[in-house]
């Protein structure tokens, strides 16, 4: 089975120009070519571009998926000031062909404004990895009532590696680790909120722009082909009855188990956390660290062309309906 790759959204270098410092009219770049307090904005023109990776079954480095041949190197972890003060992160990526750098990437880990000054205040080049993997987890907020073997709905905060959760397929499968990350609810990691109702759940659903959830469609009304569809939270937001919340800190869970399931959270089937290349290099030394296999269920991935986020709850919950 070919591991599973992983789409991120990334700025090219040169939509991030320096206006100030030593670098001066300059893309950014990779660490050796930084300077610190140099200022940096990114273009009202810029536009993100989805960069397809997987990683190397032979040596590990992360590849293009449309070009085996271009190495992708995770360089830095850069934190950037705005001018109120408040920080942000973002990640440089660095393509390499032959020895020679083809493209340099900023992926931001926060929301990074377009024609705002960001000065750059520090740069760490061990920490990219762990943050990129971090990046790559869908996870779900504290306050999220999870459904157990029993079928009690207790918090996800309260549970514990061994608790028994009950999954879609497999029926009761115990939780093998938990992680717990406390990040700044902006850009990648800002919540998507599935208010009260929107898909069936009797209280809001709040978990992270990439998690993906499980609909049944008595009709295929998204024109997937098929029944079962697998949907990214951030393909459901239409600024009514699902949102974007921007804004302070969110405490985000992890739930791993020795295989890749559907559970059910808040009412709703969504993913368990996937190991996979992208991920595995946030999780510790106790954690899981195989990668999943590829289970029926990932079959079911809608492509981004049929969803319009307009529409896209109205219609799955529609669908849906008993």
């Amino acid at each position: 089975m070919d591991p599973e790759p992983l789409i991120i959204e990334v700025f090219r270098a040169d939509d991030m120009l320096a206006t100030d410092g030593v670098a001066l009219g300059e893309p950014i770049s990779f660490a050796d070519e930084l300077v610190m307090d140099d200022v940096y904005q990114v273009s009202p023109r810029g536009r993100t571009l989805s960069l397809p990776l997987i990683k190397s079954t032979v040596d590990g480095v992360l590849q293009r998926t449309d070009n085996a041949a271009h190495v992708v190197h995770l360089d830095c972890c850069l934190t950037l000031m705005a001018p109120d003060g408040r920080t942000h992160e973002a990640l440089i990526l660095v393509e390499v062909a032959d020895d020679t750098v083809v493209d340099v990437y900023v992926l931001p880990l926060g929301q990074l404004q377009p024609a705002v000054d960001y000065r750059l205040v520090g740069l760490e080049r061990h920490t990219a990895t762990r943050r990129f993997a971090e990046a790559a987890c869908g996870a779900f907020a504290k306050g999220t009532h999870i459904t157990m073997a029993d079928g009690q709905m207790r918090l996800i905060e309260t549970l514990q590696p061994g608790d028994l959760v009950l999954t879609r397929d497999q029926g009761k499968q115990p939780i093998r680790w938990i992680g717990k990350a406390t990040l700044r609810a902006s850009g990648a990691f800002a919540p998507v909120v599935i208010t009260k109702g929107a898909l069936h759940n009797e209280n809001d659903l709040v978990l992270r722009a990439e998690h993906r959830l499980f609909v049944y469609q008595r009709a295929d009304h998204l024109g997937a082909g098929r029944a079962e569809v697998l949907v990214k939270a951030r393909h459901l937001v239409d600024g009514d009855t699902v949102v974007c919340r921007e804004g302070g800190f969110v405490e985000y869970f992890q739930l791993v188990f020795d295989a890749h399931h559907i559970i059910f959270a808040e009412g709703i089937s969504a993913e368990s956390q996937l190991v996979n290349a992208g991920t595995r290099a946030g999780l510790p030394a106790d954690a899981p660290q195989h990668d999943h296999a590829q289970g029926t269920h990932m079959r079911y991935d809608v492509q981004d062309h049929l969803i319009d986020p307009t529409n896209a709850a109205a219609l799955l919950r529609a669908a849906s309906t008993r």
